[in-house]
């Protein structure tokens, strides 16, 4: 999930209006004389900090200030997001020799037809930046030069000293940041963020991540000495790059577990994963989703859905939108068209996109495992917003802590992998057969496999990111010297890149998270933690479990303190053996 940072010159003049910050500081100051609900107490007080961060206790200079930094913030995060847009739009690598096609599956070439085809190179194949079309091109592809031209274009997004060139204003962003958390008195933008996150400060997420660090650093060392005898196995001397990880990692899966992605893709058609989880949510919420044909869309590819409690009362609108356009950015996330809130009766509107491959003459779309998770994994996001019960809208859905709003997407990642529940959705697109359960154990005996590669790069990137928003100094850094000095710190292995270089870290310079992109891991913990409920009640749909997870998570919002409702549903507080374990890391 994806949060937009807000519009500065609409929350400026509210937040900095002298005379409404004096009628809100009147209410705050007089709370405890008033009778007011648990909610009503913290509406009001998340009102009255968002005030205060906001700048309405800054003098009049502070002000101005203030107003100046938002501006230039607004204008360059837009434009930031704007050049990686452009530039994930303007690669194309067009083969015109059918044998640098060689290892490619036949769907993905299929695939790169149509694409050249609309782009007008009728006979060629076409692979561009979009995930779909990039990942298994490196995950397949013979052609090493060719991995190399496009996995090269892809980590040099923004940095190629051209009116696209994201570099001064990553480094302006950082500057600019610092100065505000300095006008509101915090030492760095970090401090600022944490101040209203579960982590609270800088040095426990640096405690966190650099803990998980060290033992997934030595697992993908293992990882990429096993990909390099395989390079050498096969009669080549050259030293295993970054771009060969894909490659290389789907011939090891493939001799150890006797599993690559190919075997898994026809089982997972994008309308049957959507229908499996619809049907977990059944299960565990007695919900009805509901097709409505009725209902406008905004493009044709949008689907409408009528969410329904199991006794056929109205919950909310649920649009889907899973494939890529080029007015569309890349990646995943669920939205809120309208929040819910029972102040002014509103029922929540909701939105899951993503970027899956869309389908072709031949075939339907077919999801990678990666993106059967992501689809499930939005979709609790979307359920976070549709199971909301809150009176008022600012604390309703998912206005929760930011390392806190991963849990309910995350979970039901957990689910998904569960055999149980891929009998409901996985079936052959061509002979409607149920996946079979060896192929089935062979993904459950895989799961710890890459771990070291994918946490690593997740990690990286997530540090890189604590760096940039722990500076305390408005002088501009040269941006890839700074990011160089970063991974450098934490001895990341050449042969992986972090997950989102400087210049494309869209998450943290044109998006919400900003000194929170360690939230992910951190809600991982939470997330594993939590589905050992499920297991330990001995019945991944237990009733209880479910309903204590809808009441205590789902449908409170930001009522209350993320970790007493977490406790609430869980009885104690989470502990990190259930997701170290998950990941192979002990």
């Amino acid at each position: 999930m994806r949060r937009m940072p807000p519009i500065p010159h609409t929350n400026d003049n509210i937040r900095l209006d002298a005379r409404l910050f004096a009628r809100v500081k009147a209410v705050y100051d007089g709370r405890d004389e008033l009778d007011l609900s648990p909610e009503q107490r913290k509406v009001l007080e998340e009102h009255y900090k968002s005030f205060v961060r906001g700048g309405a206790a800054l003098d009049e200079e502070g002000k101005t200030k203030l107003r100046a930094i938002n501006k230039e913030l607004a204008v360059l995060t837009l434009q930031f997001g704007e050049n990686v847009l452009k530039e994930n739009n303007a690669f194309e690598m067009v083969i015109d020799d059918e044998k640098d096609l060689a290892g490619l599956p036949d769907g993905v070439v299929a695939a790169a037809a149509e694409a050249a085809a609309e782009r007008g190179h009728e006979g060629c194949w076409v692979f561009t930046l979009h995930k779909p079309s990039m990942i298994p091109f490196l995950q397949y592809a013979d052609n090493r030069e060719l991995r190399e031209k496009i996995y090269r274009a892809y980590t040099m997004r923004g940095n190629n000293d051209d009116e696209l060139d994201n570099k001064k204003n990553a480094a302006r962003i950082a500057s600019l940041r610092v100065a505000k958390a300095n006008l509101l008195g915090y030492d760095s933008w970090a401090d600022f963020i944490l101040d209203e996150r579960m982590a609270k400060t800088t040095e426990r997420v640096y405690e966190f991540l650099e803990g998980l660090w060290w033992p997934a650093l030595a697992r993908a060392k293992d990882e990429r000495a096993m990909m390099q005898q395989i390079v050498y196995d096969e009669g080549h001397d050259f030293k295993l790059q970054s771009w060969d990880w894909w490659y290389y990692a789907e011939k090891l899966k493939k001799a150890r577990y006797d599993l690559d992605e190919t075997m898994l893709k026809p089982y997972f058609v994008l309308e049957n994963v959507l229908d499996g989880v619809f049907e977990v949510a059944g299960n565990l919420y007695g919900l009805q989703f509901v097709e409505r044909e009725d209902i406008p869309v905004y493009h044709e590819d949008v689907r409408v859905f009528e969410v329904r409690e199991a006794d056929g009362s109205h919950v909310g609108i649920l649009y889907t939108d899973y494939f890529p356009r080029e007015s569309k950015r890349g990646g995943a996330w669920s939205g809120a068209i309208r929040k819910q809130h029972r102040m002014g009766g509103a029922t929540p509107i909701i939105t899951n996109v993503g970027n899956f491959s869309k389908p072709t003459a031949d075939t339907p779309s077919l999801l990678s495992w990666d993106e059967v998770l992501t689809l499930f994994h939005e979709f609790g996001h979307g359920l976070h917003g549709l199971l909301s019960d809150c009176e008022y809208k600012s604390l309703s859905g998912t206005a929760v802590a930011w390392d806190f709003v991963e849990l309910p997407s995350q979970i039901m990642e957990n689910f998904a992998g569960e055999p149980e529940v891929m009998k409901l959705y996985a079936r052959h697109y061509e002979t409607g057969e149920l996946i079979p359960d060896e192929l089935i154990e062979k993904v459950k005996k895989a799961k710890h496999f890459n771990q070291g590669f994918a946490t690593t790069e997740y990690l990286a990137a997530s540090l890189l990111d604590m760096d940039w928003h722990s500076l305390t100094d408005t002088t501009a850094v040269d941006p890839m010297a700074f990011e160089k000095q970063s991974l450098d710190r934490i001895q990341l292995i050449p042969e992986i890149f972090s997950r989102y270089r400087t210049p494309y870290f869209r998450h943290i310079f044109a998006g919400g998270y900003s000194a929170g992109y360690y939230s992910y891991i951190w809600a991982e913990v939470l997330d594993a933690d939590a589905f050992q409920a499920f297991k330990e009640a001995g019945d991944l749909f237990d009733p209880e479990t479910a309903g204590r997870f809808r009441e205590f998570v789902l449908s409170k919002g930001g009522t209350e303190d993320p970790m007493k409702l977490y406790v609430k549903f869980r009885g104690a507080e989470p502990k990190n053996e259930p997701m170290l374990e998950r990941r192979g890391l002990i």
